[in-house]
């Protein structure tokens, strides 16, 4: 549902150029200023989710996303940008400041949730699978927002029906999300996580019995801190790496269906923008699914995924002027979601549920929500700063300097996972000891 308000937008950018005569470069600016409070907010709201009521936290993000679409709404129907330039861009730069706040509830605090119910040894085993068919779900919201728009164009509906449809389900869906159950242990479920911190807790207890000494009842793990999450290996790579990978996957998920305008009408370029969303599904389930059979090697499948990409993006720098035959673009879509949504998909998902279940903080599960929030905000800021520049880009040199950029953007992800790469490909040999 946080998908279906997220992509909407995108969808109705064109519009929004022709119609409510925002500029390129605002449009550019809004995607900034999104993914810079969503960066920003994936830390914090990491941090909330793990110290407070997850299903609260996810509700109140569902409801605010809901409502910031209706003040864009307001600005549309009284014309902000035409009674004063200045007012009508402040305007809703400022909505989307608060959007992107909202919107980065749902990574973090979700994958926290689904941490806390899948943490036994089978669940364990196959992480990458489990996480890889979740991840579907944000995909399921992509492709509803393009269809939905699709729909109402081709009604002859007003554009701005593609925000409003939206902005009502999400605020609908706040107050259902709100009655869920976040942790099995709050109905009297012991997971294997919370029997290691009451032997931990037992251990202790006995250990002050010696001493004369009591200790307060167990009142649950605490929640880990920044610095503490940091510590663990690989956290801050896997933070900076993505960023890259998220930039490219934020170029085409907000100026797609803009870019296509440009070959076709509007109605077309989101529906065929929308397969690309589709092959993210897959992608997921893809690279989950064998990362599990590699043992969790997964930084060498997402580095396989990543290589392949960089083929299809000079494929579009090369074609991308001279225009594209829609069946071929169509499967190129398919091909780039998959080879996209894979690696983000499981960096966000299985990858930090690994990272949050290191020997260090093992048996704490107030910790998944904060290694998510870090990798996704980090990884957020990056492609936030890499967003100003496709708006200029694209007006000055034209659409192939935006698909090298995206190729730049994707090797040096791809290089910054090096070290793991090469770790997983050769792994240290260990000596075994040999008594005499």
């Amino acid at each position: 549902m946080a998908h279906f308000s997220r992509k909407c937008y995108s969808t109705v950018k064109r519009p929004l150029q022709e119609l409510a005569h925002y500029s390129a470069l605002v449009l550019s600016e809004m995607d900034t200023i999104f993914m810079a409070t969503y960066a920003a907010g994936n830390i914090i709201n990491g941090k909330l989710g793990d110290t407070f009521n997850p299903t609260l936290i996810l509700a109140i993000g569902l409801f605010g996303s809901g409502f910031c679409l209706l003040l864009i709404n307001v600005a549309i129907w009284f014309d902000f940008e035409g009674i004063n330039d200045t007012f009508g861009v402040l305007f809703i730069d400022a909505v989307y400041f608060l959007f992107g706040f909202f919107q980065a509830t749902g990574g973090p605090v979700g994958t926290a949730v689904m941490g806390n119910w899948f943490c036994d040894p089978e669940s364990i085993a196959a992480r990458g699978t489990i996480f890889g068919f979740w991840t579907c779900h944000q995909y399921l919201g992509d492709i509803t927002a393009g269809l939905c728009t699709s729909l109402i164009l081709k009604l002859g509906w007003p554009y701005w029906w593609a925000l409003t449809i939206p902005a009502i389900c999400n605020i609908a869906w706040a107050f259902l999300t709100a009655q869920l159950v976040a942790d099995p242990y709050t109905v009297g479920i012991i997971t294997p996580e919370v029997k290691i911190r009451q032997e931990k807790m037992e251990a202790k207890r006995k250990e002050l019995a010696e001493k004369g000494e009591t200790m307060a009842d167990d009142e649950g793990p605490k929640p880990i801190s920044y610095a503490g999450a940091l510590a663990i290996p690989m956290v801050a790579q896997y933070a900076f790496a993505f960023g890259f990978f998220k930039l490219t996957n934020y170029v085409l998920f907000f100026w797609l269906p803009y870019f296509l305008g440009n070959h076709f009408d509007p109605v077309t370029s989101n529906l065929i923008a929308t397969l690309y969303s589709v092959g993210m599904m897959p992608g997921g389930i893809i690279v989950g699914y064998v990362s599990d059979l590699f043992g969790g090697r997964r930084a060498v499948v997402i580095g396989t995924f990543m290589v392949t990409l960089i083929f299809f993006l000079a494929f579009f720098a090369a074609k991308s002027e001279s225009g594209l035959n829609p069946i071929t673009l169509l499967a190129l879509l398919a091909c780039m979601g998959i080879l996209v949504g894979g690696p983000n998909n499981i960096i966000t998902s299985a990858v930090a549920a690994d990272l949050a279940s290191h020997p260090s903080v093992r048996g704490n599960n107030k910790s998944l929500g904060t290694v998510t929030g870090l990798i996704n905000g980090c990884g957020s800021i990056t492609a936030s700063i890499g967003l100003l520049a496709v708006g200029p880009l694209q007006e000055k040199y034209g659409w192939g300097s935006v698909w090298y950029y995206l190729i730049g953007c994707t090797a040096t992800g791809t290089l910054l996972m090096g070290t793991k790469i090469y770790a997983e490909l050769f792994p240290p040999r260990t000596t075994p000891n040999v008594t005499v």
